[in-house]
């Protein structure tokens, strides 16, 4: 396993609870809430992941906002879709980012409105 593996699960719930300064418990209700799902060892602990330190310190920041556990939720899997769409713009080289949208979820891009593109009469 290389040292600068972001996804190596190496970081114990102890480790994380003082990096980020939170107690223990609030780790355990990331995971009981499916916000950070660490790995388990082979006796069961809980084992993090750079990656997942940093979605934990996200959670806690918007925690800190004020937003509930739902909410972190939600906006934590918004902002997943919002780098995987970026990703896929960046490797289709497209200038448009609603059409490589548009492509993911299987919509035709919206094209041109008003009379000019045929909607209705013309004035």
């Amino acid at each position: 396993m290389p040292i600068d593996d972001r996804d190596a699960p190496i970081y114990s719930v102890g480790q994380v609870a003082d990096m980020l300064e939170v107690p223990q418990a609030y780790l355990r209700r990331l995971d009981e809430a499916d916000i950070v799902r660490p790995a388990r060892s082979s006796g069961g602990q809980r084992r993090y992941s750079r990656r997942q330190i940093e979605r934990a310190l996200r959670a806690k920041q918007l925690g800190e906002e004020g937003m509930t556990l739902v909410g972190v939720r939600r906006v934590l899997a918004l902002e997943d879709r919002v780098a995987e769409l970026e990703a896929m713009v960046r490797s289709a080289g497209s200038a448009d980012p609603a059409e490589v949208g548009s492509e993911a979820s299987g919509r035709k891009p919206a094209g041109p409105a008003g009379p000019e593109a045929g909607d209705g009469p013309r004035s």
